[in-house]
């Protein structure tokens, strides 16, 4: 990430400058971070002496390194403090005279046990914004409660609305409590570095996994308001747009149409050869649609039988209809898109060991976005040289 950008030479990327106080561990938090790494920020992660962040011990593991710690702790810096010990607490409250922005996932009240609370650090350094990611956040009958992304997940109401009506509670395949936490934060974050150039002053974000899951709620909750009934768990459908799911094609197999609008569905059921469908009173409009999907779905199926999934993704693209195949991993991180837009990236372990892991997202016009990133640290691996930065009084 060392060359400059496309427009400013003297700027690498949009963070350049921010320096960052990572204090925390597993998922939530540690992805954060990395985002912040991702866009220019200097992390400086503060782990526990000898055993480091509790995802180091997390598999799978390459050559004895956590893969799983590698893919969300790029691009960081590492040091090994022991916030109870006196010497490390004085190179700790050090780094956070230094920094812009402090992030830690601790259970609430944890930071002010060890005097490190929002409170005493603000007045160490009235520009520090002091990012927390918790289970149920600093305020409310909950907020001493630990808490995991199943946990979240359960409580926020997403477990209710995954799966099929009738099979027990399913958990999202990915760990969404805790990358929404993760992804609000950053959020919160970068809101407050914009406001402290206007105002001068850091400010505390305060970030619940809980809400995270009920913010993310999108139409349930509005549902449940206008019409008093529960939402629940509908398999791959949409609640409210039809047709929009996962349908069977030939030899067994799926792909995904999300017809949005009533022309769209017109020409779906000329694709198909079904144009008897668009003037069948049941499936007119998309409220009829919806309430009558299970009889046009059998419909749909029946005509999809004819072609492959290959076939049919090739003619609907061909004419406009959104669709898609049901990729696994494997056919994700081979996907000429995913590829081209430089999803997949490789950092350095230990060792000179090379991993592969997703890339970023957000794609800067200004700024090259590198197939190679920054190093995964190891446990301490940088304190001589975040000690030198302390020292350094310029």
């Amino acid at each position: 990430m060392g060359e400059s950008s496309l427009r400013n030479p003297l700027r690498q990327t949009p963070l350049q400058g921010v320096v960052v106080v990572d204090l925390t561990r597993v998922l939530a938090g540690p992805y954060l971070t990395m985002m912040l790494a991702e866009m220019g920020a200097r992390v400086i992660k503060v782990e526990r002496p000898g055993l480091g962040d509790d995802a180091r011990h997390f598999g799978p593991f390459v050559e004895g390194q956590s893969a799983y710690f590698a893919s969300i702790n790029r691009g960081k810096e590492s040091i090994a403090l022991d916030l109870k010990n006196p010497e490390d607490r004085e190179i700790f409250m050090k780094l956070v005279k230094k920094a812009d922005v402090l992030v830690e996932n601790y259970k609430p009240g944890t930071m002010e046990k060890l005097d490190f609370g929002w409170k005493r650090l603000s007045e160490e350094n009235d520009r520090l914004i002091y990012a927390a990611v918790s289970g149920f956040g600093h305020t409310g009958p909950y907020r001493d409660r630990p808490a995991y992304d199943l946990v979240a997940q359960a409580m926020g109401g997403i477990m209710s609305l995954t799966g099929h009506a009738g099979d027990r509670p399913v958990r999202v395949g990915t760990s969404l409590g805790d990358i929404t936490a993760a992804l609000f934060g950053l959020s919160g974050v970068l809101a407050a570095l914009y406001d402290r150039e206007i105002t001068g002053r850091g400010t505390k974000v305060d970030v619940a996994m809980l809400d995270c899951q009920v913010a993310i709620l999108e139409n349930a909750i509005g549902r449940f308001f206008a019409d008093g009934q529960i939402p629940g768990p509908i398999g791959m459908r949409h609640p409210s747009i039809t047709p929009f799911s996962g349908l069977r094609a030939q030899h067994g197999e799926y792909l995904v149409l999300a017809v949005g609008n009533d022309s769209l569905f017109a020409r779906l059921c000329e694709l198909l050869g079904r144009k008897d469908l668009i003037m069948d009173e049941r499936y007119t409009t998309n409220g009829s649609r919806t309430e009558h999907h299970e009889s046009l779905y059998r419909e749909l199926e029946r005509a999809l039988e004819g072609k492959s999934v290959s076939e049919w993704l090739e003619l609907f693209n061909q004419n406009g209809i959104p669709c898609g195949p049901i990729n696994n991993v494997r056919e994700v991180v081979e996907d000429p898109q995913v590829l081209s837009r430089n999803m997949v990236v490789t950092a350095e372990g230990e060792q000179g060991l090379m991993f592969r892991m997703s890339g970023n997202p957000i794609k800067f016009s200004d700024y090259r976005d590198h197939d190679t990133r920054d190093a995964i640290p190891k446990c301490d691996g940088d304190r001589d040289a975040i000690l030198d930065y302390l020292d350094d009084s310029s």
